[in-house]
């Protein structure tokens, strides 16, 4: 794990000019660059990609866990699947972890609509509705509630359409997914855990966190974590490293 190698190196220093870019740039690099929800006007379909680069601008520990994962995590996985297996690998999760937080934005999304409409509002209204309240959001950071409708799906609605998703989290997870299945016994000594854990144990506990969170809405990391967009990285990366390693590798190199 002390050796970082080529991809990843490149995968780093992509990140870190493109942070510091989007610092000099400042909003209209998040507007371009960020994952947006796909009803949103903002949407644009290079930012499945670039999301993956852009990190965020309030939080320097965003960018720089992602990439101390991207170094520790990445590298023997590199050196196990080669380069180009490795950025497809990482890529793949990447774009699994936008596909999931998307499907799982437009869940909430269509909730709140389907709440609108059976509060008696019709399309055009509804739709009227959305405009103006983001127009709202935009410049007071409020919007307007109709009586009626669950409070809380509406805020749930509108926290998925005008919250953009950041960050290499969705392929750090799979990366950590494909480390713990290729070394499990590897223990891995974390700074709030004064203890040693093995990967097989503390891989999947960091996954199951993120479902709790994601499903409870409780999360003891603090809020805006795309935990559905963790979930989606870890699924995707757990499904391709299974099916490699059922049909491609020499057993004894995964011990």
């Amino acid at each position: 794990m002390g050796r970082m190698t080529e991809t990843v190196k490149v995968l780093l220093i992509i990140n870190v000019i493109v942070y510091i870019g989007s610092q000099v740039l400042g909003d209209k690099a998040y507007e371009l660059f960020s994952l947006w929800f796909i009803e949103n006007d903002n949407f644009q379909f290079w930012q499945v990609i670039t999301h993956m680069f852009m990190h965020d601008p309030n939080s320097f520990f965003h960018i720089l866990f992602n990439m101390y994962a991207l170094w520790a995590f990445g590298s023997p996985i590199e050196q196990v699947l080669g380069k180009n297996k490795f950025l497809f690998f990482y890529f793949s999760a990447g774009i699994g972890a936008a596909i999931i937080h998307t499907l799982v934005n437009y869940y909430h999304f269509q909730a709140g609509y389907s709440a609108l409409l059976d509060a008696g509002f019709g399309t055009a209204e509804v739709e009227q509705y959305l405009r103006e309240s983001y127009a709202s959001i935009s410049s007071s950071g409020q919007f307007r509630i109709p009586n009626g409708v669950d409070q809380d799906i509406i805020r749930t609605m509108f926290q998925t359409y005008i919250t953009p998703a950041v960050g290499a989290s969705g392929a750090i997870y799979g990366i950590l997914v494909a480390f713990g299945m290729m070394f499990p016994n590897v223990e891995l000594f974390l700074l709030f855990v004064p203890v040693p854990i093995k990967a097989k144990f503390f891989i999947p506990a960091l996954i199951a966190l993120d479902l709790f969170s994601g499903l409870t809405g409780y999360s003891i990391f603090g809020g805006g974590i795309a935990h559905f967009a963790h979930l989606g990285g870890a699924l995707f990366g757990f499904i391709m490293m299974w099916y490699w390693k059922k049909n491609q590798f020499n057993q004894n190199r995964w011990d």
